[in-house]
Formats: structure tokens, C-alpha cells, sequence
């Protein structure tokens, strides 16, 4: 499996007119938040596959569709007006997902630093992890292992992610990757301008991608459902 992966800055590789012939062995799609949904719906319509996203901490237009406790009767109606049918796209933000044998979990936002929505706290993001665990317990009982591929905004904490109030990580993942043992966890928010700086980096058999701007994630299915997964 070919998964293209994207996060926080539009790729002129990507948003080309020669995306077909660059990505045409693509599969899947994977967007870990703060791209335009605009954007999303150029790659599906381009590639016509599917795609998978979570929200960061911009691009927040349509947040609030997914979202009903951030619904107000305005807004609502102003997105329903200027959102077209999912934009083509599947939202993954706190929920799981099986697609092509493989098993997707994620999550939206990133650490809280102001009053802004997407944000949360170090306690809000665990308990929306502990929200997982029944279907991921699902999934462990039907096939075997919890998940295989988490994707988030935010980085885990020493991972990647930086020591200001923003870009700090959630210690809250590394519980979640001891416990749960994904294959990957991809992340976006740390955007990268030193080409010395980590993009993949393996924690506890994990590994943790950066996969701002663009990423090829490629990998045999069938392998990862034969590696072993936390008991």
C-alpha cells in the first residue's frame, strides 16, 4: 500500500497539474490537519482516492460541521451554505476507520496556548483518547491488534515537537503508543525548514513520521497484520 500523506503547507509538487502522473499509484490519502479543504478536495477529485484527515489548529472553517458542540445556529448555516458533500473526504478526527485491511485511528488539534478552538489540554486530549479505547479493544477482538496507523496534528511529547507553548507534544501519546502499539504514527504541526531536522523517528516500535508538507508512506499490509501487536 502507497498512502500519500500531507500536513500544513500546500505542496506545489502536490497542487500541480501533473499530479496524476506524480501520484498515480497512490491508494490512499492522508492529511494531518491545517490545509484548506479546498485543497483536500483538489487531491481526491485529481486521484480519485480515498482520503483520511484530521483538523489542526487552522484552517478551522469547517470544524464545527464535525463537531456539533461547537455549532452555533450561524455558523452552521454559513457552513452548510459554502461546504460542498464532504469535500470528497473521510473525517478521522476521534473515531477508528479499516481501509484496505489496514486499521486507522487519529485525533484533531493540538496542546491549548490561547482560547482559540482545536486546542486542547493535556487532560482533554487523554480523555479523548480514552474515548477510543472501546473500539479499539473492538478491534483487537475482531482482528487481532488495536490499530496500525494513528494519525494526529500534534507530535508526541519529545518527539519532534518543539519547546514553545504551541508546538509542545502530548505526553498523553506516548501513553497511547505504549498501550496500543501503531505501526505509524503520523503527525504534521512541526513544520520543517532545516533539512537536518528528524522526520522519522522510531519510540517503543512506533514509528513517528513528520509528514509535513508531503510524504510517500509505503508498506506491504499483510506484513503489518503479521508483526506483533501489544497483547
Amino acid at each position: 500500500m502507497k498512502i500519500l500523506c500531507v500536513s500544513d503547507q500546500i505542496d506545489p509538487l502536490v497542487y500541480s497539474i501533473n499530479i496524476k502522473e506524480r501520484y498515480q499509484d497512490v491508494d490512499l490519502v492522508i492529511s494531518a490537519g491545517d490545509l484548506p479543504m479546498e485543497y483536500l478536495e483538489f487531491i481526491v477529485s485529481s486521484l480519485n482516492k480515498p482520503l483520511f484527515f484530521v483538523f489542526g489548529n487552522h484552517n478551522l472553517n469547517t470544524l464545527p460541521y464535525y463537531h456539533k458542540n461547537l455549532r452555533t445556529d450561524a455558523s452552521f448555516q454559513s457552513m452548510a451554505e459554502e461546504r460542498s458533500e464532504g469535500y470528497g473526504s473521510t473525517y478521522l478526527g476521534f473515531t477508528t476507520r479499516r481501509e484496505g485491511g489496514v486499521l486507522f485511528a487519529g485525533v484533531s488539534g493540538c496542546i491549548r496556548y490561547n482560547s482559540d478552538i482545536g486546542q486542547y489540554t493535556e487532560r482533554q486530549m487523554k480523555w479523548q483518547l480514552l474515548a477510543l479505547v472501546p473500539r479499539l479493544i473492538y478491534n483487537k477482538l475482531r482482528y487481532g491488534r488495536y490499530v496500525d496507523i494513528f494519525i494526529a496534528h500534534a507530535a508526541p511529547f519529545g518527539i519532534h515537537d518543539r519547546p514553545d507553548p504551541c508546538h509542545t507534544g502530548f505526553k498523553c501519546f506516548l501513553w497511547f503508543i505504549k498501550k496500543f502499539k501503531p505501526r505509524y504514527f503520523l503527525h504534521g504541526h512541526i513544520h520543517l525548514y532545516d533539512l537536518q531536522a528528524p522526520r522519522v523517528t522510531v519510540y517503543e516500535n512506533t514509528t513517528v513520521i513528520n509528514v509535513f508538507s508531503n510524504y510517500l508512506l509505503e508498506f506491504d499490509p499483510a506484513q503489518i497484520a503479521e508483526q506483533p501487536h501489544a497483547q
